[in-house]
């Protein structure tokens, strides 16, 4: 009688162990999933900055080095992101493409100031159309990304409760990190004073 009771206490066990794996697979699956939906369009958004970059070059003849920067910052959150979206689930890719994309958001925003004093290049046409499209990828790049964290934030929970804790162990699921912003001043909100 005994005997069954171990063995009926194992194959629960066992069922149990087997369900919480393929829970963790699952939430695995879905954080990937996540960050690929960010990976579209952090492509899309990168596909739209080189034409910002060649429309702004004939009006800003004297702002090379703006320029030069965000091209640079590009080209790096561009390699950051493939490197990322190879393995989502690998050490400080997240991390590192964080990074890289706090470096272009900085470019970003110095190119847009500078844009402000050309008057002529604010009104242009093509110039008008690509920063709407950029603001409207932008706003699809931070829905993204709540969506990754949100997916993340549930798949490190179920890693990190007992008992799936002991079947992530076995079973090598690391911990995924979230995509936050690194640089303190993106985390303050603007100041908009009326003088």
């Amino acid at each position: 009688m005994i005997g069954w009771i171990l063995l009926g206490v194992l194959v629960v066990a066992a069922l149990y162990a087997v369900a919480t794996y393929n829970g963790l697979v699952a939430l695995r699956n879905r954080f990937k999933n996540a960050f690929a939906q960010i990976d579209v369009q952090l492509k899309r958004r990168y596909d739209l900055i080189p034409n910002l970059v060649e429309t702004a070059k004939g009006y800003m003849k004297h702002e090379r080095e703006t320029l030069e920067a965000v091209v640079a910052a590009r080209g790096a959150a561009v390699v950051a992101g493939q490197k990322a979206a190879a393995d989502p689930a690998a050490a400080g890719a997240v991390k590192s493409l964080a990074g890289a994309e706090t470096q272009l958001a900085g470019a970003m925003t110095r190119f847009m100031a500078v844009v402000e004093s050309y008057p002529d290049l604010k009104a242009n046409q093509n110039m008008m159309q690509l920063t709407e499209e950029l603001t409207s990828t932008e706003n699809k790049v931070s829905f993204a990304r709540q969506a990754y964290n949100d997916s993340v934030m549930q798949y490190n929970t179920s890693r990190e409760q007992f008992p799936g804790v002991i079947v992530a162990n076995l079973f090598g699921f690391v911990p995924a990190e979230l995509f936050e912003i690194q640089n303190a001043q993106e985390r303050e909100a603007p100041q908009v004073k009326f003088t």
